[in-house]
């Protein structure tokens, strides 16, 4: 097992198609290596460190910025597809076996198309906060760039609900995302989140016909995880997912908005360590 955490890990970079790509490596070496991919205008350091670091204690953790993210250089894609195309270039680039991946949000949408286009690379999925190409509302009309101007009121207002339960989370939440303090990833440009948002919204597009097809077509166990009252994503989308996914199971958590994973944290770890080890 590393001796690092998400604290003190150190940032790596590999080339990866026309991108120098930074990463970050933690936790069990052996087994199968967990990706996470991160949410609309999010870097590493927005990942919760209660949740990677429960994750890393039995998983090879891995996280990375996006092209044009972060410190990873080159130009942001506007759409899901290129997306998932540069994930796929840096796992490659890392020379990844057969790999389980995490998706939050923008992530969980790469990561159904990730699965789609390449069920060979992939174990098991997670998909948390996300939904289906052509969801439920899903187009993001009302997300506004001016709004990361001010991260925690979008966090506390996105991430977590009214109740004073939810709300001690957020700031719990707000705390922890601080505790890195050296080697500390570049704020998100608003042209790489203009080009996030343009991806985001293109995947909320109803397609014309087989509207869930993709999903049909994704046999892998897939893990979902949502907030029953997600003012990002709407729940409806989270039982769409579980509908159309053949070998999938959904959990909601109570009193949570988009960043359920961080208010249960102690429970979501729990979910997460009986899905990853249980048998394929």
């Amino acid at each position: 097992m590393s001796n690092d955490t998400h604290e003190t890990a150190p940032t790596q970079f590999v080339q990866a198609g026309g991108s120098r790509l930074a990463y970050r490596r933690f936790g069990q070496r052996e087994g199968t290596p967990l990706l996470l991919l991160n949410y609309f205008a999010a870097h590493m350091d927005a990942w919760d460190p209660k949740v990677t670091n429960g994750l890393a204690q039995e998983r090879d953790v891995i996280i990375v910025d996006y092209p044009g993210i972060g410190r990873s250089s080159g130009t942001t894609p506007a759409t899901a597809t290129d997306l998932t195309k540069c994930c796929v270039e840096f796992s490659r680039a890392l020379k990844l076996p057969k790999f389980d991946v995490a998706g939050f949000s923008l992530g969980g949408m790469i990561a159904q198309q990730l699965v789609f286009e390449h069920p060979d690379m992939v174990r098991r999925i997670i998909l948390m906060g996300t939904g289906p190409r052509g969801g439920e509302g899903m187009v993001f009309t009302d997300l506004s760039i001016d709004e990361l101007d001010d991260e925690a009121g979008l966090i506390m207002k996105a991430f977590f609900t009214s109740s004073d339960a939810s709300k001690s989370a957020g700031h719990a939440y707000l705390a922890r995302v601080k505790t890195r303090i050296a080697d500390r990833d570049e704020p998100v440009s608003k042209s790489s989140a203009m080009a996030q948002l343009a991806a985001i919204r293109e995947w909320g597009v109803i397609p014309s016909k087989d509207r869930f097809a993709m999903l049909g077509q994704i046999s892998h166990p897939t893990l979902i995880v949502h907030g029953n009252k997600d003012v990002v994503v709407m729940p409806i989308n989270a039982f769409l997912l579980a509908e159309h996914l053949p070998n999938a199971q959904l959990i909601i958590y109570p009193d949570a908005s988009h960043g359920a994973q961080s208010q249960h944290a102690e429970l979501f770890l729990e979910h997460v360590r009986l899905f990853l080890n249980a048998r394929d």
